[in-house]
């Protein structure tokens, strides 16, 4: 694996820890009671320690995330494009509720249409960031510059997975509620992270096979 590849996985790991510890602080995370909700104390010990240490502990985990990846990067290209997308995938995720947090703080609403408008911006923020890593480390898709014309594949791609992200987000924030004992923000938080898994899958076979294809 390039030294390249080592540097941006500490780079990215590295925002994604600031990011996060900037979404706990806004939302008044706390992790005991967050595990204690789904009945996963256990996990407490081991979770504060990495907590703790976030800006050290995510970029050395980034490290080895990647490392694993690379093991089979000569036999299976495509798996070790799909470690590099799902790690660029968690900087997206987490620009994409820092950006919704930012939102709902400033406005002081977690629910009802504004959260599906608020949703949306942070989403379409978060896939011009996406564009530009995938584009330029994922899938090294360098022989061309960035356009209108890909740029437009990319977006509209992405657009159903937006379909989905958005959709669920609103469905479990606006029809479901908050569950398990969270507060609203939490609840808001965990809506709209669960949808960015399931689009996630959508997205990389899109990103491969038609937007980066070579």
């Amino acid at each position: 694996m390039r030294r390249n590849d080592i540097l941006i996985s500490v780079i990215v790991a590295e925002i994604d820890a600031w990011l996060a510890l900037g979404i706990f602080e806004s939302i008044g995370f706390d992790l005991r009671d967050f595990l204690k909700s789904f009945r996963a104390e256990s996990f407490f010990p081991i979770l504060k320690w990495i907590f703790n240490y976030l800006p050290i502990t995510l970029p050395f985990l980034g490290v080895l995330f990647i490392l694993f990846f690379s093991l089979f990067k000569k036999k299976a290209k495509w798996f070790f494009q799909f470690g590099k997308y799902i790690l660029i995938g968690s900087l997206n995720a987490l620009v994409d509720l820092s950006i919704l947090n930012f939102l709902m703080s400033v406005f002081a609403i977690t629910s009802g249409w504004y959260f599906s408008l608020f949703k949306g911006i942070s989403f379409s923020i978060a896939v011009t960031n996406s564009y530009f890593w995938n584009k330029f480390w994922t899938f090294k898709h360098r022989e061309r510059k960035v356009g209108v014309r890909e740029y437009s594949y990319f977006f509209s791609l992405t657009l159903v997975g937006a379909l989905v992200n958005v959709g669920l987000a609103s469905f479990l924030v606006n029809a479901v509620g908050p569950q398990f004992g969270l507060s609203p923000k939490i609840w808001a938080n965990l809506s709209a992270f669960i949808p960015i898994l399931i689009a996630g899958f959508w997205n990389f076979s899109s990103y491969k096979f038609i937007v980066f294809k070579k």
